[in-house]
């Protein structure tokens, strides 16, 4: 999991960091390495301290962006560990952070709920951050919950996962059928 999250952060830190004068070129790699290692041990400091609530949200579809709990947090923490590693301005460590983390969590949350990229899987990424079964099965217990909640389970089996997703597709009113359902129409 972190490989491929590294590979995200490569291809969206080009305009961050690569492209941003405020960056030594010399720096480049090792802060693209650094905000690797920073979303993965945040996203695994969120998953300890009980942010299953938060974790869930990410993959119900909740915007990605400046304004997530999840967003926030691990800006900060990049924002610090860039400014104190790499003698970054504090400026410059936090338009890196704002940069790549929103668009780094949203193709990661995109690559996992596209039943055609097997690269990242939701359950492999919780595995990954929770790094325990008990937070593991609880954050995707919320998951399965709020999509529930939603009409999210299309094949009947209590749980939301690939299968719904796959049945969701190929339904006669597929995923404009589930919205008019959440929209009233």
């Amino acid at each position: 999991m972190f490989e491929q999250l590294s590979q995200l952060v490569q291809q969206y830190g080009g305009y961050a960091v690569v492209k941003n004068n405020a960056v030594p070129n010399e720096q480049n790699e090792d802060v693209m390495k650094e905000a690797s290692s920073s979303i993965f041990s945040g996203l695994q400091k969120i998953a300890a301290e009980g942010g299953t609530e938060q974790l869930a949200g990410l993959f119900q579809g909740k915007s990605i962006d400046s304004s997530n709990p999840v967003v926030k947090q691990l800006t900060e923490q990049l924002t610090g560990n860039l400014g104190q590693k790499f003698g970054l301005s504090s400026e410059t460590s936090s338009g890196v952070a704002a940069s790549m983390i929103p668009q780094v969590l949203s193709a990661l949350v995109n690559k996992a709920k596209d039943p055609n990229d097997s690269s990242f899987q939701i359950s492999d990424i919780i595995s990954a951050i929770s790094g325990n079964s008990g937070q593991a099965s609880s954050i995707m217990d919320t998951i399965s919950k709020y999509g529930m909640q939603f009409g999210l389970d299309q094949n009947g089996d209590g749980k939301v996962d690939l299968g719904d997703a796959s049945a969701l597709a190929s339904s006669k009113g597929g995923i404009g059928g589930l919205l008019g359902k959440l929209f009233g129409k």
